[in-house]
């Protein structure tokens, strides 16, 4: 039996597959500038290329589109406050997490798993959000921890949580 695809189907139905949160951060006047995003992935190890999808209506995107380039940071379970904070709008997103850049100019921000610095290879169009392939030009390892998942609207994926809603 199928169900006609409307946007609040098609949102609770993908809400299902759990993913990881990250922070999409790029410099623009040399100022920081980033989003959060759960819509990232590999794409191809030769050559080495991530892809993310910002919405079309993200005042962040465009800003770091114009730089060229763009890191991932991946964020820990212990960074509910960042995801937050950069998942608003109009927040000082900055101010809740010490950052730095990378000899060749990447953001990275202060306790996360992992980060890639990429250079925008392609953009393509993907209905309400933009489809960006970025060649990984610099990457490492943080932290070992747990990482931030999203999963069915929530970030809080302790036992009680999956176990109940089975």
């Amino acid at each position: 039996m199928s169900t006609p695809v409307d946007a609040q189907t098609f949102r609770n139905v993908l809400g299902h597959f759990c993913t990881g949160v990250t922070v999409v951060a790029g410099l623009d006047r040399g100022e920081p500038v980033g989003l959060a995003c759960q819509s990232f992935t590999s794409l191809s190890l030769d050559p080495p290329l991530v892809l993310f999808c910002p919405g079309r209506t993200s005042t962040s995107w465009p800003r770091i589109r114009n730089g060229g380039r763009f890191s991932v940071n991946v964020l820990a379970d212990d960074q509910r406050d960042v995801c937050a904070a950069f998942g608003a709008t109009s927040a000082p997103k900055f101010s809740v997490v010490g950052w730095r850049r990378t000899a060749a100019g990447a953001v990275v921000l202060d306790g996360v798993l992992t980060w890639l610095d990429c250079s925008i290879e392609a953009v393509h169009d993907g209905g309400d959000h933009d489809i960006v392939v970025g060649r990984v030009r610099e990457l490492g390892v943080e932290r070992d921890h747990r990482p931030l998942l999203f999963y069915r609207g929530r970030h809080d994926l302790d036992e009680p949580f999956l176990s109940e809603h089975q």
